[in-house]
């Protein structure tokens, strides 16, 4: 079985992976990837270096500038998206082909909506928070400022169609332990279904019934 791991930046999808893999289950990170690919794939930094002079010293990315490049400006964006999702997608082929063994595995991809990786999976949890707890987590780290964030956010699906398209909703706002407790009753819940015969098509309304019984659970800590 597929679950697809997502959640908008702030969220806590980091903190939720690291709780799968506690359990021993197998957490593809499509960031980790990219940032892999940045590293080690030659071929895929000479086409940044073609592709955005500047951004590439010494066979190195730059991967301030090549953010500067590419941040709110959309076609840049889609130029470096074409560059690094097919190697991202292969990756991923390949980390489900070796995991085959595992009765789950988890697929931990920020924009898993937007990207319609959605519907390779047999299932979608998505991580939320209060607004309030979102903006103090993202805005700890280094060089990120309110104005940064809010144009982070608009290239992100909102956090509430997030979570009407979502099979499970975790909140990671109030507590790990929470967070925990929430994530073994999703497997738990797993391990009772039927296995899965290929990808399930998985659709809205389903997750909008998820989406409404979760909810009423959480509508007391502002999500």
């Amino acid at each position: 079985m597929i679950l697809g791991l997502t959640g908008s930046i702030g969220m806590g999808k980091s903190a939720t992976a690291a709780i799968f893999r506690q359990f021993g289950l197998p957490v593809q990170d499509a960031d980790a990837e990219v940032h892999r690919l940045l590293r080690e794939d030659k071929a895929a930094i000479r086409a940044i270096a073609e592709a955005f002079p500047g951004t590439v010293e010494d066979g190195r990315v730059l991967r301030p500038k090549l953010g500067a490049a590419v941040f709110n400006n959309p076609p840049a964006l889609r130029r470096l998206e074409a560059i690094l999702h097919p190697r991202v997608s292969a990756a991923r082929s390949l980390f489900l082909k070796r995991n085959a063994r595992h009765w789950l595995v988890v697929l931990d991809i920020p924009l898993l909506f937007e990207t319609g990786i959605d519907k390779q999976c047999d299932r979608v949890m998505v991580v939320t928070a209060p607004t309030q707890v979102q903006a103090a987590r993202v805005l700890r780290r280094p060089g990120m400022t309110p104005a940064r964030l809010q144009a982070i956010r608009v290239q992100q699906w909102p956090d509430l169609a997030k979570r009407r398209q979502a099979d499970y909703i975790i909140p990671t706002g109030l507590g790990r332990a929470v967070t925990r407790r929430e994530v073994m009753q999703v497997l738990r819940a797993l391990r009772r279904a039927p296995p899965p015969v290929g990808p399930l098509l998985r659709s809205p309304p389903a997750g909008r019934r998820a989406y409404a019984r979760n909810l009423s659970r959480y509508r007391n800590h502002r999500l």
